[in-house]
């Protein structure tokens, strides 16, 4: 492990370049989107052509937004969720093991930040902040009839500003669509997904204490970032088997929740995950009444607190709704439940049926 002194020595030496960091990421927030949404509360929408060179692929998007204040660093995010040391230490280690990371991620920030005209580790770290303190609530159900709904809500802190810069992203490859997908700018992961006609995703956090932890040596080891994770099993798998075995085993910097659906009956389980492996796989069992899984942030077989019980009106909500009665609409109704105390923190809600693609959704919560 490192010393104590070595993380001061090391925050000594960087602190020109984190607060140089944290103004960047100041202005980024206070940043707002260059265009209208399409619908009432919908983001914006983009394609992005995966047959672009990585470097290249995100700029036509960056193009729609004020470059002054996207040349920033997210200081309210990384500054709040992650200790200064930590900041410090990761940069370093990114530095050393920039080759070791994951493409085509790198290089695509890469290509942001020579655009933005920042450095590739502050570029890195933006990313690795979102990694954290996501709370969030997954459904994934089935129908009288065996089809299969998903819908989630993201939370985060910072709602007013994230707000501004959440986007659907269309990936295609030829051309065509190879995946859609929720995120925020300046950031190449995925919390939320969909791989048409075979599979829905989306990412709970798991918290199991300081996840900086290990994620130092899980990074210098190649382990994938949860969104990372996400976005590589929507673009690789071809149906819903393999997207779970992919979420199910592949080494992780964090412990997460995935929750996935599919396009035939009782294809949706949530993944319960450690960063090496499965902890837990709770798939849907319709046939015993289980017609729906509701995931929030702790694991299932465990009471949830009551400072942060979302899980007891989301399956109030759905009991009243009724399985005959489901859709992605009645769904969409139904993440409107658990959020009393949460609802400042919601940023966005998308519902998702990987049969029917065409019908994914997303709108911007409590926009004001």
């Amino acid at each position: 492990g490192l010393e104590l002194p070595t993380v001061a020595g090391a925050l000594g030496r960087g602190a020109h370049r984190a607060l140089t960091l944290a103004m960047l990421l100041l202005l980024l927030l206070l940043a707002g989107p260059g265009l209208s949404a399409a619908a009432p509360g919908a983001p914006p929408l983009f394609n992005l052509s995966l047959d672009a060179a990585p470097e290249l692929r995100w700029l036509p998007m960056l193009r729609h937004y004020d470059p002054a204040f996207l040349r920033a660093a997210v200081a309210q995010v990384i500054g709040n969720r992650v200790p200064q040391w930590v900041l410090e230490l990761i940069g370093k280690v990114v530095t050393e093991v920039e080759s070791f990371l994951p493409q085509p991620f790198t290089d695509e920030i890469r290509g942001m930040c020579d655009f933005l005209n920042i450095s590739l580790v502050d570029g890195i770290l933006v990313n690795l902040a979102y990694e954290s303190s996501a709370f969030c609530t997954s459904i994934v159900a089935q129908d009288s009839r065996g089809h299969i709904y998903h819908g989630r809500n993201l939370d985060y802190p910072f709602g007013n500003i994230l707000r501004k810069l959440t986007v659907d992203v269309q990936f295609l490859k030829n051309g065509q669509i190879s995946f859609t997908g929720t995120t925020f700018i300046g950031y190449v992961g995925l919390w939320t997904g969909q791989s048409p006609h075979k599979f829905t995703v989306s990412g709970d956090e798991r918290d199991k204490g300081w996840w900086w932890e290990n994620a130092i040596a899980a990074l210098s080891q190649g382990h994938f970032l949860i969104s990372w994770l996400v976005r590589k099993t929507l673009s690789d798998s071809e149906d819903f088997e393999a997207a779970v075995y992919k979420l199910a085993k592949t080494p992780l910097i964090a412990d997460v929740y995935y929750i996935v659906g599919g396009t035939a009956p009782q294809e949706g389980v949530v993944i319960t995950r450690n960063r090496g492996g499965p902890a837990d796989i709770w798939p849907l069992d319709p046939l015993n009444g289980a017609w729906f899984r509701v995931e929030t942030n702790y694991d299932h077989w465990k009471p949830v607190p009551k400072r942060d019980d979302r899980r007891t009106p989301a399956i109030k909500a759905l009991n009243t709704t009724g399985q005959a009665n489901l859709s992605l609409e009645a769904l969409f109704q139904v993440t409107l439940a658990p959020f009393p105390a949460y609802l400042g923190y919601t940023i966005y809600t998308t519902v998702m049926s990987a049969a029917d693609p065409d019908k994914y959704m997303t709108r911007i919560r409590n926009l004001s």
